[in-house]
């Protein structure tokens, strides 16, 4: 993983981490809400890969309440974001009846129809309305 952070700018700390994963996903069109993040150590980005990442102290746990979805937050999430996309994303996970399948991208339409797409690795996709992620939720 090393080799994917190089030539990244790294902000560390709480404040700082937590501005930076905000930016990142506002300047790639992605709902604010979408990390809900705790006790951030360190948030890093490679402008000429997309390659992303995200250090917290522990797992979060978070309850979209407006679809009813529990999603878990590794304490090290990775992956590669572009315009509306987070693609070969590790540490997380949304509850699927009994079960935790990882989710391994996450993507907004484009043409926005108001809807975001998760994928897991088993292929399967769930969509959800976009402002169900919205900072606050």
């Amino acid at each position: 993983m090393a080799a994917e952070k190089e030539g990244g700018v790294v902000k560390n700390g709480h404040e700082e981490g937590l501005k930076m994963a905000a930016s990142l996903l506002g300047e790639f069109e992605l709902p604010e809400g979408l990390l809900p993040l705790a006790n951030v150590i360190e948030v890093g980005y490679v402008k000429e890969t997309g390659y992303m990442w995200i250090v917290q102290q522990k797992k979060v746990e978070h309850d979209f309440k407006m679809i009813t979805k529990l999603v878990s937050y590794d304490t090290e999430i990775y992956g590669y974001i572009e315009r509306k996309k987070i693609k070969k994303l590790k540490g997380v996970k949304a509850k699927e009846l009994m079960l935790w399948p990882p989710v391994s991208e996450i993507k907004v339409d484009e043409p926005p129809t108001g809807k975001i797409h998760f994928k897991s690795l088993a292929g399967i996709t769930k969509t959800f309305p976009v402002e169900a992620f919205a900072a606050g939720q």
